[in-house]
């Protein structure tokens, strides 16, 4: 019976990962940082603490979705950001090469610079630009070093069973009539449910390496702000603003990659595996919400 040890399980992609595999031959070993029920507590920035849970669970893969993901907290807390962001996943390849596991790895759009003006691939000389984004590479450079079996999914604008954009943007219009949201920046709204597909679909290949993971498509904040309360019929108006406008009410805020569309050019390479279109993946999304 396979086992993959989950990190990050109480996350988005955590809980998605799980319920992807349900009803399949597989035992799960859910760590997050605090202990809880089927939830064993990891540290996964301490590294004795990775290779003895690892040892003694044997896991044939290790998923790590745990990730410092605030990104305006990470400009102001770069010393906690590379421990989870980075020492996190070369702790998790250290031990993974240690038992023969394979290596799954989530990564992000802010790899890269964002002011491009054609689709990321994964033949593409990241630059970021961003704490958040430094950070993140320097994780998918230490399981590049350590891990000899490894997947890399970048993915980006995530949503899922959690705290994200789809749900802040619906508790706002309970109280707004109107709401200004971003309008100049550019990527594809990316459900967990098919990021959990993807790796569910590449983990038991041998088809190892980078792959940019995002639902087809794309659009901007504000446009997919408007599809959102289409979808559940909000008359709420989004007030279309620049990332110019928007950092001048929000100065604390990091830079946001204004182009990050990344396509999945590995997953057409090597396998030809399409993510869904990001409307339908909402359009999936929300009814399972309204359910």
């Amino acid at each position: 019976m396979k086992k993959i040890l989950v990190t990050g399980c109480n996350g988005q992609l955590g809980r998605a990962i799980r319920k992807e595999y349900e009803g399949e031959n597989v035992i799960f070993i859910n760590t997050d940082v605090v202990e809880g029920e089927d939830v064993r507590a990891l540290d996964i920035t301490d590294i004795q603490a990775v290779i003895s849970m690892v040892e003694e669970t044997k896991p044939d893969v290790i998923i790590n979705c745990a990730a410092h993901t605030n990104v305006d907290a990470c400009e102001t807390q770069w010393d906690l950001a590379y421990k989870i962001n980075a020492i996190g996943p070369r702790n998790l390849s250290i031990a993974a090469e240690k038992t023969g596991a394979k290596m799954i790895h989530v990564s992000t759009d802010y790899v890269f610079e964002g002011n491009g003006t054609r689709p990321y691939t994964e033949f593409d000389a990241p630059n970021p630009v961003s704490a958040y984004g430094k950070t993140k590479l320097e994780g998918e450079k230490f399981v590049q070093q350590f891990s000899s079996r490894f997947f890399i999914f970048r993915t980006a604008w995530l949503y899922g069973d959690g705290k994200n954009f789809v749900k802040t943007m619906l508790r706002l219009s309970e109280t707004h009539n109107e709401v200004s949201v971003v309008c100049d920046q550019l990527g594809s709204p990316t459900s967990a449910v098919e990021l959990a597909k993807a790796i569910h679909h590449f983990e038991p290949t041998e088809n190892y390496g980078t792959f940019h993971a995002t639902c087809e498509g794309d659009t901007n904040w504000a446009e997919f702000t408007e599809e959102i309360f289409k979808r559940a019929g909000k008359t709420t108006k989004v007030k279309h603003v620049t990332s110019e406008q928007y950092a001048q009410m929000n100065p604390a805020s990091a830079k946001r990659p204004a182009y990050s569309i990344l396509e999945n050019y590995m997953m057409k390479l090597t396998d030809d595996y399409r993510m869904a279109d990001w409307r339908d993946a909402l359009d999936v999304y929300m009814k399972a919400l309204q359910a």
